[in-house]
C-alpha cells in the first residue's frame, strides 16, 4: 500500500501581492504548500482582495493554500464587540479563502477570558454553528487550532477538542490544525518515546479519523508543559527531529500538509527547516 506523502512548506509573507509575493517566497524556501494571511493578523480591517492575485493563487493547483485568520479572533470572548468582530473576521477569511482556492482556514480555539467555560461553549454553539452552515460545499474547511494552555484557553490538550466538536455537532466542514509547539507546551510530550503516537491516537479517538487537515510544524524553545507558545526552528528546540520523523510515519498524518511558522527574518532559515522536514519525511537522518 502506498502511503500518501505530506507536502511540506510554510507561512509566507505576501508583500508585493498575495500570489506574486507569496509564491516568490515559497520558491525561495522550497515550499510545496503555503499558508497566508488575507488581512492584518493583528487588526480587524477586512480588505477586499485583488482578483488578479486571487486567480494566480487559485490556479496554482500544485501548491495547496491555507489561510490563517487574524490573532484577535476569539469566539469565547465575553465581550459582545469582540465576538461580533471575530465572527465577521472569520467570515471574511472564509470568503477570501474560497477566492484563493484555500483548502482550509485556521482559527485559534479561543479563550473564555472572564466568563465560565460552559458560557463560552454555549456562545460558540450559538454563533459558530450557523457560520459553519454558511460554508459552501466547495469552500474551505474551518480548522480549529488548540493553544498552548495559557490562561482560560478553551482547547490545549487534544482531548479538549471533544467538547468543542460536540458543541458544533461535529460539523462536516470542521477540521483540526495541530500545532506541535502548542501541543508540547500544553503537556503532550512529543519528544518522549511513544509520545507522538500517544498524542495522535488520542486526537483520532477524540475527533475521529480524517479530521486532522493541517500540521503547524514548530519546534519549542521551552520544555514540555511550560504553557508557553515560543516557536523554535526544526530540530533546534526541545521537541527535536526524531519526533517530527515519527509524526510523518503516523497513519493519521498521511498526506496531511506540514506548514512551518518558525523564527527567521528571511527565507534562509525557513528553507533549512523545510529541507529538514522533507529529509525526515523521506526517511533521511
Amino acid at each position: 500500500m502506498t502511503v500518501q506523502k505530506s507536502p511540506v512548506g510554510g507561512h509566507v509573507p505576501v508583500a508585493g501581492g498575495l500570489a506574486t509575493g507569496g509564491l516568490k517566497y515559497a520558491e525561495k524556501m522550497g515550499a510545496e504548500v503555503i499558508q497566508v494571511f488575507t488581512s492584518n493578523p493583528r487588526g480587524w480591517a477586512l480588505p477586499e482582495g485583488n482578483p488578479k492575485e486571487d486567480a494566480l493563487l487559485r490556479e496554482r493547483e500544485d501548491i495547496p493554500v491555507y489561510v490563517h485568520s487574524p490573532y484577535l479572533v476569539n469566539f469565547g470572548s465575553p465581550s459582545g464587540e469582540t465576538l461580533e468582530k471575530s465572527l465577521a473576521t472569520v467570515r471574511h477569511s472564509l470568503r477570501r479563502g474560497r477566492a484563493v482556492g484555500a483548502r482550509g482556514v485556521v482559527v485559534h480555539t479561543g479563550s473564555a477570558v472572564s466568563q465560565t467555560y460552559d458560557a463560552a461553549m454555549a456562545q460558540i454553539r450559538e454563533h459558530v454553528l450557523p457560520l459553519l452552515d454558511e460554508i459552501p460545499e466547495d469552500g474551505p474547511d474551518l480548522l480549529l487550532e488548540p493553544m498552548a494552555g495559557q490562561g482560560a484557553m478553551l482547547c490545549a490538550v487534544v482531548q479538549d477538542l471533544g467538547p468543542y466538536f460536540d458543541a458544533l455537532d461535529r460539523h462536516p466542514k470542521l477540521g483540526v490544525c495541530l500545532d506541535t509547539c502548542h501541543a508540547f507546551a500544553a503537556g503532550h510530550d512529543l519528544a518522549a518515546p511513544g509520545g507522538v503516537k500517544q498524542t495522535l491516537d488520542a486526537l483520532v479517538a477524540t475527533v475521529g479519523e480524517n479530521r486532522l487537515k493541517l500540521v503547524h510544524a514548530n519546534d519549542s524553545k521551552d520544555v514540555c508543559g511550560a504553557k508557553k507558545d515560543r516557536h523554535e526552528n526544526i530540530g533546534k528546540g526541545h521537541i527535536g527531529e526524531a519526533a517530527f520523523a515519527e509524526l510523518f510515519r503516523h497513519p493519521a498524518v498521511a498526506g496531511v500538509p506540514f506548514v512551518i511558522e518558525t523564527p527567521g527574518r528571511d527565507a534562509a532559515p525557513h528553507a533549512e527547516d523545510v529541507a529538514t522536514l522533507k529529509r525526515l519525511r523521506d526517511g533521511g537522518k
